[in-house]
C-alpha cells in the first residue's frame, strides 16, 4: 500500500503510500515514497492534517451556483465526489483516480497542477490536493481567473473525513446527498468496529514497504487500527522526526512479536512465503501462526466513502485471528 513525505511529511506520506506506482495502495504508500524521496530516507506523505478551515471553499471560491465542470485532482475526492451525486458535474480527474471506473480519468497529475493544462478544460471548480506541488500559488492564480478552488487536505481521523465530504457536497451543490453519505459510513463503520473491535488487546505490525517503514497508531490509519483495540507494536519506536511514520529495524521486530502483519505491500510481492525467509522473522508469532494479511491496494490509502470497506475489511481479518 500505501511512498510519500511531511503533516506535510505524515499526511503525505499516507496518501504517497496510496498514488505512488512503486508504493503502497493510496493513503500510505504515496505518503512514504515522497518523505523518503524528498529528505533522504524521510517518507514523504501526501497528505496532510486536514483542519476544519482547510476543508471547504476558500471565501473568494464560495459557490453560488452549482458548478458543472469540475475538476478532481485528488483520488480521494473522485471517489467522494461520484459517491455524492456529483459524477455527472465531473469532467476530468487526476491520473491516479481509478474509481469508480466510469470517472473521466486524464494525464492530469495529482502531485503537480499545471494551470494551463487545467485551463484547456475550462473548469468551473477544481479540486486541488493542498500537498501537491506549489498547491498555494496554483490555487491563486487559478482564483484570479475567477476559477473556484476547492483546497483538500488530508484528514486527521474520521471525524475530518466527514467534515471534508460534507463540505464538497456543499461546493459542487449536493449537500444533502453528502450528508446522506455520512450517515450511512457512520453506520456502516460502527457496526465493523463493534464486529471486530477485540476485548484483549492484540499486537501488530503494519508494513508500508520492504525496507520496514511503517505507520503508528499518530497517523490517519494508525488510528483505524486503534479502533479494533489493536496494539501498534511501533509506537515505542516513533521519533519526532519520523511524522509518524518511523522504519524500523528488523531485531525490533522479531523482538517486539506482533501477532499480526498488515502488508501494504503485497501487491509488490511481499507475502507470507517472503516474510518467512527474512531472518529470523520465523519466529515472529504472526508467520508462525500465518496472521500475516495482505492488505487492498487503494483502499486504505483514499479517505473517501470506501473506507467503510477498509474498516469492514479490517473487522473480518482479525476476527479470523486465532
Amino acid at each position: 500500500m500505501m511512498y510519500p513525505t511531511s503533516e506535510e511529511g505524515r499526511a503525505s506520506r499516507e496518501i504517497y503510500f496510496s498514488f505512488c506506482p512503486s508504493f503502497l495502495p493510496q493513503i500510505l504508500l504515496r505518503e512514504f515514497f515522497m518523505f523518503k524521496n524528498r529528505s533522504s530516507l524521510v517518507l514523504r506523505i501526501f497528505a496532510t492534517t486536514i483542519a476544519l478551515s482547510v476543508v471547504g471553499l476558500t471565501p473568494t471560491s464560495a459557490a453560488n451556483s452549482k458548478p458543472q465542470r469540475i475538476i478532481s485532482l485528488s483520488p480521494s475526492a473522485t471517489e467522494t465526489l461520484f459517491a455524492i451525486g456529483a459524477g455527472p458535474q465531473v469532467i476530468a480527474v487526476d491520473d491516479l483516480s481509478n474509481f469508480p471506473t466510469n470517472a473521466p480519468i486524464s494525464k492530469l497529475s495529482a502531485f503537480s497542477s499545471n494551470v494551463e493544462a487545467l485551463l484547456n478544460y475550462r473548469p468551473d471548480l477544481i479540486i486541488l490536493n493542498a500537498d501537491a506541488t506549489k498547491a498555494i500559488e496554483v490555487k491563486a492564480a487559478l482564483e484570479k481567473l475567477k476559477i473556484k478552488v476547492f483546497l483538500e487536505k488530508a484528514p486527521k481521523d474520521l471525524s475530518q473525513v466527514y467534515l471534508e465530504i460534507t463540505a464538497l457536497g456543499r461546493a459542487t451543490g449536493n449537500l444533502t446527498s453528502a450528508q446522506t453519505v455520512v450517515t450511512t459510513m457512520k453506520s456502516k463503520i460502527r457496526a465493523a468496529i463493534k464486529s471486530g473491535r477485540q476485548a484483549k488487546k492484540i499486537s501488530f505490525f503494519h508494513e508500508l514497504d520492504n525496507t520496514l517503514y511503517t505507520a503508528t497508531s499518530d497517523t490517519f490509519i494508525g488510528k483505524v487500527y486503534k479502533d479494533f483495540n489493536l496494539t501498534n507494536v511501533a509506537d515505542p519506536a516513533a521519533s519526532a522526526d519520523s511524522a509518524g511514520y518511523p522504519q524500523l529495524q528488523s531485531e525490533y521486530l522479531i523482538k517486539s512479536n506482533p501477532r499480526i502483519i498488515f502488508l501494504s505491500d503485497a501487491q509488490y510481492g511481499e507475502s507470507l512465503a517472503t516474510l518467512m525467509k527474512r531472518p529470523g522473522w520465523n519466529g515472529i508469532s504472526a508467520v508462525s501462526k500465518k496472521s500475516v494479511i495482505a492488505l487492498p491496494e487503494d483502499i486504505p490509502s483514499r479517505w473517501g466513502p470506501r473506507l467503510v470497506d477498509f474498516y469492514e475489511f479490517i473487522a473480518a481479518a482479525i476476527g479470523k485471528i486465532k
